[in-house]
Order: structure tokens, then sequence, then C-alpha cells
């Protein structure tokens, strides 16, 4: 049973990444489907979001102690405001490279196991989900309730962060954690190319 549960830990995250439909650089249009669906659809819509909130468990994950919860809860709650102000079309600079730099910083600090204080961690973290956050609402489609969209984005990102701390622990628990950096220094390596290639 330990056994189904440690490999149940690495393959579910990637089996979703593989069903998942549309994992394409640039956003689809969702406005065919109800706000709560498009809310939960768009951090799955683009591979830079979905790395970034993924990023956010692992480092959560290898972090350990209080800051395991603590980021995921701190990206949340900073990305509805960023989401509150895209939908309210309020001007923030630098979105797209602030959400190139979070795949760059984020990835860089699961690459190195870095340690900061939790202060550092949680400020680090809701920087980069401000522009996340932003981006979501700026996209939301006019024809939604913002609040259920906001709902459906969040929760949608808590499950990719939960991913990425399942997928850190398992492969802390089968004695892996070199590929935990790894990934870590790929999703930088993803950030970068999409920095240069945009």
């Amino acid at each position: 049973m330990r056994s189904m549960m440690r490999n149940f830990n690495i393959k579910f995250p990637l089996l979703v990444l593989v069903l998942l439909p549309g994992l394409a650089y640039a956003h689809v249009g969702v406005e065919h489907v109800s706000g709560w669906l498009a809310g939960i659809q768009h951090p799955f819509s683009g591979l830079d979001h979905l790395c970034a909130m993924v990023a956010v468990g692992l480092w959560a994950r290898q972090t350990g102690g209080r800051t395991l919860w603590a980021l995921p809860l701190t990206f949340v709650s900073v990305m509805a405001l960023g989401g509150v102000l895209g939908m309210m079309a309020i001007s923030l600079p630098f979105i797209e490279g602030g959400i190139l730099l979070s795949l760059l910083i984020l990835g860089f600090l699961v690459a190195f196991s870095i340690q900061l204080p939790l202060i550092a961690s949680a400020a680090i973290v809701g920087m980069f989900a401000l522009f996340h956050g932003y981006a979501h609402g700026a996209e939301m489609p006019h024809s939604i309730s913002g609040l259920v969209y906001a709902l459906g984005f969040m929760l949608a990102t808590l499950i990719l962060h939960v991913m990425g701390i399942a997928t850190a622990s398992g492969l802390v628990k089968i004695g892996r954690p070199q590929w935990l950096r790894l990934t870590g220094a790929l999703i930088t390596m993803f950030g970068g190319t999409l920095y240069f290639v945009g």
C-alpha cells in the first residue's frame, strides 16, 4: 500500500500534465464556458502559469516547516489581489516580464534548494503572485462573473501547488532529491527560453 501511494505521488501530477489540453504558452479563449470553469481552466492554459505554480509547491515542500502551507496560501491570497487589479484594468507594469522572472527565480530556488526566512520567502512568492493574478484578471472574459472566475483560478492554483508538494514529497520519499533539483533547473531553463524566444 505504501508503495502504491509513493507511485501515486509521482505519477499523478505527471498524468495530469499529460492529459490536460491546451498547455501551450498562448492562452486560449474560454468565453464559451462558465465563469467557474473559465477560472479553473486559466492557470492550466499556459505552461508559464503552470510551471510557476507547481514550483511554489516544490519549493514549499523542499523548505518545509511553516513554509509548507504559508507559501501556497500567500501566493493564492496575493494572486487574488492581482486578479482584481487586472479585472479593473488598473495599470501594472512588467506583467509578462514578471511572470517570466517568476519561472527563472522560483526554478533557481528549487534547483539550488535555497532556504530563506519565512518572511523573505513569502515576499518573493507574493510578488510573483501579483503578476500571475493580474494576468488572470486581465484575461477574464467580459461575459462572466469576476468573483466566480476568481474563485475558479484560486482553486486551480491551489491544486497546482498541491501537485508540486506531492511531487516533491514523492521524490524525497524514494530518495531522489536530485530529481527535484533537476525539475527546478528545467523550470528555470523554460523561463529563460520563453524570455529569449518571446
